[in-house]
């Protein structure tokens, strides 16, 4: 999912008008040269950020749902995601690896990387996002099973707070056959850790 080209401009007024007092708030004086149009910019960056509330999922997937007579596990490693805490408001990042076994149709591999972004630029947590992305490919795609893994290093727990560095958080969902079969969780597991 590609962020928008163009905001609208009294939405990125309103937003900046808001950025505007809370560097007031914070001591900084919003008139300065170097902040004359950071509220703007920050309006913007934060439409950009949560620019999944506006994608259309259920359009989104069906664009690219194609016959498929195979029945092995379709994988996409290293799809990079970036999302704010709903918490603190603060970035995390890091990458989603989906896989699924087809039931006689696939989707596009871009179509799984467009919704994880939709899924991820929004005010979220990650166990959350995972779960979602996961329950949504269980009823776009026809399938005997849907697994998503996610890692992601979080600001909130880096830049504030506990203040750990190096910590990096991992998610799992899966539904199906993934659910049944420890051995087909374990292969999943094996390709998606892979270098």
């Amino acid at each position: 999912m590609s962020t928008p080209k163009s905001h609208d401009p009294a939405l990125v007024a309103e937003i900046a008008a808001h950025y505007r007092e809370i560097l007031r708030l914070i001591g900084e004086n919003p008139e300065r040269e170097g902040l004359l149009k950071t509220p703007e910019r920050a309006a913007k960056a934060l439409l950009d950020a949560t620019c999944g509330y506006k994608a259309d999922l259920k359009e989104l997937s069906q664009k690219a749902i194609f016959e498929h007579d195979g029945s092995g596990m379709v994988m996409v490693r290293g799809i990079e995601i970036y999302s704010l805490c709903e918490h603190h408001i603060l970035p995390f990042f890091g990458s989603i690896t989906v896989a699924y076994i087809p039931d006689g149709r696939i989707i596009g591999l871009s179509k799984l990387g467009r919704i994880a972004d939709a899924f991820a630029r929004r005010l979220q947590v990650q166990e959350r996002l995972t779960k979602q992305l996961c329950d949504f490919l269980t009823d776009a795609i026809p399938n005997k099973g849907v697994i998503v893994s996610c890692q992601a290093r979080h600001l909130c727990m880096q830049m504030r707070g506990v203040e750990k560095q190096m910590s990096e958080t991992r998610t799992l969902e899966y539904t199906g056959q993934f659910a049944t079969s420890p051995e087909l969780r374990a292969e999943f597991l094996h390709h998606a850790m892979e270098k």
